[in-house]
């Protein structure tokens, strides 16, 4: 059962996907958020940050939807919607910065707080070599247990998330979108079988659309799951380093696989050796790296 606090979260996420950090600001006002109906829309904007405007919709929408139970349609979807102060919230996620107050998975649940998980990503334009990279990497860590967790991009995310599947392990993807929606469209099949196998993770509410500026976003979702990070191949500018410098504000280990130095796919990675990242080929060199980094911590 969801409790009356989390079902009034819920509304309220539906409405407007919020961090925690602004729910925490408006629950300096009142705990209790159907008074959000009773607010003025100029006070509301300026504690949530937003515009006037919106806060007018934002109790317009809020009124519609106190008669119906989030927890009985999200059911319905086989959808489970985990508020930040649901005890499945993942321990890890709470240490970002911008925290989602809600995340919303679908799949097998219970990895969601798998101790050991390890994010695998790359360029969208990847070549064979970050396959034979993953083929290396990736069964050792499987055989640790360690779940792969990944974007569901085409490309590297992709062969990230075929291969953990190839070598029976476990993976979880990270969506830019609500549950809703399934992209790019050549991933369709696999995010079908991952939503039913494996899990799939996102901070927005199921019908929200795939916009661009969400994918910058989601990857700070992808750092935060995860133990460490390994990164396959990525041209100088990508969205791959964007991760790469997320996970390594949050105090994440970062492997690089070498690649060749004509190669436009491995000018990032090799900078990012140059930079300090550990240089890798197979995952046996993760697991004695991560072993070496717990035991001087």
């Amino acid at each position: 059962m969801t409790s009356p606090a989390n079902e009034q979260l819920l509304k309220l996420h539906y409405i407007l996907p919020l961090s925690w950090k602004k729910v925490r600001n408006l629950m300096k006002i009142t705990d209790d958020f159907d008074e959000i109906v009773h607010i003025s829309p100029k006070f509301l904007a300026v504690q949530l940050n937003i515009k006037e405007e919106k806060a007018v919709q934002l109790i317009k929408h809020y009124k519609e939807l106190i008669p119906r139970s989030m927890a009985t349609y999200y059911n319905q979807h086989s959808i489970n919607a985990i508020p930040y102060t649901d005890p499945l919230y993942p321990e890890r996620l709470k240490q970002l910065y911008d925290a989602p107050a809600v995340i919303y998975a679908q799949g097998d649940i219970r990895l969601l707080n798998r101790t050991k998980m390890i994010a695998v990503i790359g360029s969208r334009a990847a070549t064979s070599y970050s396959e034979h990279a993953m083929n290396s990497i990736l069964p050792p860590l499987i055989r640790e247990q360690y779940v792969v967790v990944s974007g569901l991009a085409k490309g590297a995310d992709r062969l990230a998330h075929e291969a953990a599947i190839r070598y029976g392990g476990k993976t979880i993807g990270v969506l830019g979108h609500g549950l809703f929606h399934s992209y790019p469209p050549q991933n369709k099949e696999l995010n079908a079988y991952m939503a039913r196998e494996h899990l799939l993770v996102t901070e927005y509410p199921p019908y929200v659309s795939v916009q661009k500026w969400h994918f910058p976003a989601r990857n700070r979702i992808i750092s935060g799951l995860s133990e460490a990070l390994v990164v396959t191949e990525a041209a100088l500018k990508s969205g791959t380093l964007i991760t790469t410098e997320l996970a390594l504000e949050q105090g994440k280990d970062v492997f690089a696989v070498p690649g060749n130095i004509f190669s436009e796919q491995s000018r990032g990675t090799n900078k990012l050796i140059k930079e300090g990242a550990i240089p890798v080929w197979d995952g046996f060199q993760i697991l004695e790296e991560i072993q070496l980094f717990s035991k001087s911590r």
